[in-house]
């Protein structure tokens, strides 16, 4: 009778597990084909650079070769050597794959972008577009695709490819776009992207690296698309001790990613968002960053829930320093540092009415200093909507600016809809009105 192995298989378990606990280790025979008798096979590691390296190069190609070639053996470590590195493409991530610079000796550098219309409508399943200039792209470069939807009025569309081919004015994708871009309203191909991104890749890191996003020669971008680094659909992803300039759009953009991590980085000039955990995010932790002089500095999108931002320094956003939204639950910002916010230190959203509003958050021990520079009431944190159940505690409230009629200093307002927030053990220094409970106005 033929018997299937399956059928034995939980009792040869149970007698291998036995064997272990019944033979000491030194009895069994060693594996001579591992190193050191039996220890895990060391991971690869090359490097990357202009000269003296496993892969000699100064782009984004180069870059992108040793990636590959690590991840196609299994994961490993890719060193990049000091150097400014011209991006022409994004460099994009492979599971299981840590890529780590020389610290700020090595630039990740966007190119210049240029811009050229569509010459021909496009239809959603195509792997071309005719354009006008074709001599702005290069076969393994970036291509950004972006037009008025043809059928909904007012909503903009992006593909965001590799160039594989040019033949004549025909610039051809590395795979098809799913929307149309027609002549009417308008559609164009760029040379965009973001400068490190990845799709649907787990487990990769990168860290002690420099991106200049070179935002004086690049068009303002959607940030729901790209950011100097921007992973959508990814989990376990660690962003360490980067060093993210003059990008223009987000510093850091994550979307739909679980246990993020953005740890020890510095973010500047950036026009939008400096750490932007996007919509659906889970357990993202944001710790030990400093932020200056974007628009907003740490952005919880919608859905972002048990998440932590924490030891963060936020300075000069023109906007927010911290802001707070739909259904972003759960959430711990704690000892943070946030001076000199154009509107409010911290805001919490507007919301669409009670169960979307970002509940259960609890804002402790952190610093609020000089928010407010526009016109009107300076407010350090503004709550509003009908968010419930947040615990403010052990904040400190400061305002260092002499005082002025045109602009009554608030530590914190609340809004008429809030419910059941706890204030406890905050202090507040140089404030004309500490706390403004709306609620108790009606």
């Amino acid at each position: 009778m033929r018997h299937s192995a399956r059928r034995f298989l939980p009792l040869a378990v149970a007698l291998t597990t036995m064997a272990g606990l019944t033979h000491s280790a030194a009895a069994q025979p060693a594996n001579h084909n591992a190193p050191h008798g039996g220890a895990l096979m060391p991971k690869l590691q090359v490097t990357v650079g202009p000269a003296e390296a496993d892969f000699i190069g100064s782009d984004h190609l180069a870059l992108q070769g040793a990636v590959d070639y690590v991840a196609a053996r299994g994961g490993g470590t890719v060193r990049i050597l000091p150097g400014v590195y011209l991006m022409g493409n994004s460099l994009f991530l492979r599971e299981g794959v840590r890529i780590v610079g020389s610290g700020d000796e090595t630039v990740l550098r966007k190119c210049d972008a240029a811009t050229t219309p569509l010459t021909d409508n496009v239809d959603w399943y195509e792997e071309f577009v005719p354009v006008a200039d074709a001599s702005i792209f290069r076969l393994g470069g970036g291509i950004w695709i972006e037009g008025k939807s043809p059928f909904y009025q007012g909503r903009n569309q992006i593909a965001k490819r590799t160039v594989i081919a040019i033949e004549g004015n025909r610039v051809y994708l590395d795979k098809a776009v799913r929307d149309d871009y027609w002549l009417d309203p308008g559609a164009t191909a760029s040379t965009a992207f973001p400068v490190v991104t990845a799709e649907y890749v787990n487990d990769a890191t990168v860290e002690s690296l420099a991106i200049d996003g070179n935002r004086a020669n690049n068009p303002h971008l959607d940030d729901n698309y790209t950011a100097a680094v921007f992973i959508q659909d990814c989990d376990r992803i660690v962003l360490r001790d980067l060093t993210i300039r003059e990008y223009n759009s987000d510093g850091i953009s994550a979307q739909i990613c679980d246990d993020l991590t953005v740890d020890n980085c510095r973010i500047s000039d950036c026009t939008d968002l400096g750490i932007h955990p996007g919509s659906g995010c889970q357990r993202p932790a944001m710790t030990n960053n400093t932020v200056k002089r974007c628009a907003q500095g740490i952005f919880f999108c919608w859905g972002v829930r048990y998440g932590l931002a924490e030891g963060n320094i936020i300075e000069d956003c023109s906007l927010y320093g911290i802001s707070i939204g739909h259904r972003d639950t759960d959430n711990v910002v704690r000892n943070n540092t946030v001076r000199r916010s154009g509107r409010n230190g911290l805001l919490f959203r507007t919301d669409h009415g009670p169960g979307r509003a970002p509940d259960r958050c609890v804002i402790e021990n952190n610093t609020f200093e000089n928010s407010g520079t526009e016109e009107g009431d300076w407010v350090a944190m503004d709550i509003t909507g009908t968010v419930a159940d947040l615990v403010i505690r052990g904040n400190r409230f400061t305002d260092t600016r002499p005082a002025s009629p045109d602009h009554p200093r608030i530590g914190i307002r609340i809004a008429a809809g809030v419910v059941r927030p706890v204030l406890e053990g905050n202090t507040f220094e140089h404030f004309e009105r500490e706390v403004v409970d709306l609620r108790q106005a009606q």
